[in-house]
């Protein structure tokens, strides 16, 4: 989550002191990606020192107001119209969890994988409470509907996850099964299969 971009946002409606800051930025998000002061107040320090944002002085509190810049917002508006980049995703806890628990001695992974998607779908259950309470009057301002694409996107990515434990599952069984009628040592079909793709990459006559 960018919170540098998340504050530029919030700032582009006007000044906003660190506080304010914190509480708009939860609301908009529903508390899913919770914020302390101190992150808010380290962002903008550095928004401040790249030339995004300006101290613009205090509101009637003594609270010390912040002001996006013409830089900030064009690099605002460079944020919103860039796509996130997902050639390099950030890594995923379950995905290597995964990975390291095949083949591990004593970890049963179907046990592992059935574990995570009762977990996985109790959350969904709880998001899609929260939709069906969001929705039950037309959103009433901006930070409602944000709140209602968050949740959702929440619901799709648990469904996805409980798609992909399930394809896991079911890879697993498929292989245990050719494992129960193959013969053949492990070690030896390894060797022949990287006999294989290395004959495979070398280049051909003629190429």
């Amino acid at each position: 989550m960018s919170i540098r971009h998340g504050l530029l946002a919030l700032l582009e409606r006007g000044p906003r002191y660190g506080s304010q800051l914190r509480t708009e930025f939860e609301s908009r998000t529903g508390s899913t990606w919770p914020l302390n002061v101190g992150q808010v107040y380290t962002t903008l320090s550095r928004l401040e020192r790249d030339g995004m944002v300006v101290q613009d002085g205090e509101d009637d509190a003594g609270h010390a107001l912040y002001s996006i810049t013409d830089d900030g917002r064009t690099e605002l508006h460079s944020w919103f119209g860039t796509p996130v980049d997902r050639s390099n995703p950030p890594r995923d806890e379950l995905a290597i969890k995964l990975a390291m628990a095949v083949g591990a001695p004593g970890v049963d992974i179907r046990a592992v994988i059935q574990a995570q998607r009762h977990h996985t779908l109790k959350a969904m259950q709880e998001y899609t409470r929260l939709k069906a309470q969001a929705l039950t009057a037309i959103p009433a301002n901006r930070d409602e509907v944000a709140w209602l694409l968050v949740v959702e996107q929440l619901i799709f990515q648990a469904e996805a996850e409980a798609r992909w434990l399930d394809h896991c599952e079911s890879r697993l069984v498929r292989l245990a099964e050719a494992a129960a009628t193959d013969p053949e040592p492990e070690p030896g079909k390894a060797a022949r299969r990287g006999s294989a793709r290395a004959t495979a990459a070398r280049p051909r006559a003629g190429r």
